[in-house]
């Protein structure tokens, strides 16, 4: 059996930025590394996209940014100046190629396509299984995510960001390519939050998404008859298809850390590092990767490693009103959005605002809804 000093459960972008964060800091040369993932990452099997200042970690992989997005519902239309923020987009492949190559420059780091079928802590490290060999390891960083666990409690609400997204070449030139649309609610809600989020890169290519807040998926069908619908609102007759992606992001304020051991840790969606009130991944997941090797350097029972903040509660509060009334979802967006300072909301939900600017972002929310969520949480 080989024997690693880490070994990563699932090779996805929590784990890749981890390693990454491992290299770029020089003090895990002698540390032999296992990467196990049952997908080559090979792939452009999906997007990110997120706001950040300019010159961010990973600026050399954007394939995309705009300056400026498009908030709107059924009652107005504004032009979000997101200033000092850029609103970036990075391709799968490029960020799997980047860490891929750094990868290879590294003796002590290994990458095998196997899927991890089970792991378990024993004798003061962690045994790993894959359908054709075991593993043994010191620590090992869980990206696996299990949502059985997560729905069959009710303590903490468990929604999904989900949605299916058109990639297309229109024949008539309808887009503004400097503007992106972050959240259009002016589409039927029907009982849910539903918005339309659109990516241009010209006057006639975009990626165009119909994504939910909500508990359940719909059947593929409904995503696509609400994305060719949306067409028609833009004039759009005649098109070409180029690709398509869709995905499922966990919103939930579970605690994945309190399943940390002494050596074994939950990373990425499987450890709460998606932003539950937004299902946003790649900027948390920058943020925590370095936390964690920065972490690894000093610490060695990652029981220690999480921090509980303020902000883990007011998503949990949000994601209480949306599993109890999903409706609500496109009015409390769109009070925030229709008059707050656009710079102060991304910083809001990058974690990283005072509670004086806090209250500001909060306060513009109506207030029944929260007050009702609060009152349960505390027993009122």
């Amino acid at each position: 059996m080989k024997k690693y000093d880490y070994i990563f459960a699932g090779a996805g972008l929590s784990a890749l930025m981890t390693v990454y964060q491992m290299i770029l800091s020089g003090k895990f040369k002698e540390k032999k590394i296992l990467l196990l993932d049952a997908d080559s990452k090979k792939n452009n099997d999906r997007t990110w996209c997120f706001w950040e200042k300019p010159d961010g970690d990973y600026e050399h992989l954007v394939y995309r940014k705009w300056n400026t997005a498009i908030f709107s519902d059924a009652n107005f239309t504004r032009d979000l100046n997101l200033s000092p923020y850029q609103y970036k987009m990075i391709q799968g492949m490029d960020f799997y190629q980047h860490v891929f190559e750094a990868i290879s420059k590294e003796h002590n780091i290994e990458f095998l396509q196997q899927k991890i079928i089970r792991f378990k802590e024993d004798n003061g490290g962690v045994l790993a299984e894959t359908e054709t060999e075991k593993f043994y390891c010191d620590k090992l960083f869980n990206s696996i995510l299990n949502p059985q666990e997560i729905i069959r409690q009710n303590k903490y609400p468990y929604l999904q960001q989900h949605f299916i997204g058109w990639k297309i070449k229109a024949k008539e030139p309808v887009f503004n390519q400097e503007k992106a649309t972050f959240m259009d609610f002016s589409i039927a809600q029907k009982g849910n939050t539903r918005f339309m989020y659109v990516l241009p890169f010209s006057k006639t290519e975009a990626l165009m998404e119909y994504t939910l807040f909500s508990k359940e998926l719909l059947p593929e069908n409904e995503y696509e008859n609400e994305i060719q619908d949306y067409f028609k609102k833009l004039g759009i007759t005649n098109y070409e298809l180029i690709e398509k992606e869709q995905g499922a992001i966990p919103m939930t304020c579970y605690p994945f850390w309190k399943k940390n051991t002494k050596n074994l840790v939950h990373i990425g969606s499987a450890g709460g590092w998606t932003k539950a009130s937004t299902g946003y991944t790649f900027k948390n997941a920058t943020k925590k990767s370095k936390e964690l090797v920065a972490f690894l350097a000093t610490g060695n029972d990652f029981r220690k490693f999480h921090k509980k903040t303020r902000f883990w509660f007011y998503d949990l509060l949000l994601l209480d009103i949306l599993d109890r009334k999903n409706y609500l979802g496109s009015q409390i967006f769109s009070t925030m959005f229709q008059k707050g300072n656009p710079a102060i909301i991304f910083k809001f939900l990058d974690e990283e605002t005072s509670f004086v600017e806090d209250i500001r972002v909060i306060s513009r929310c109506p207030k029944t809804p929260f007050l009702q969520a609060l009152g349960k949480r505390i027993g009122i």
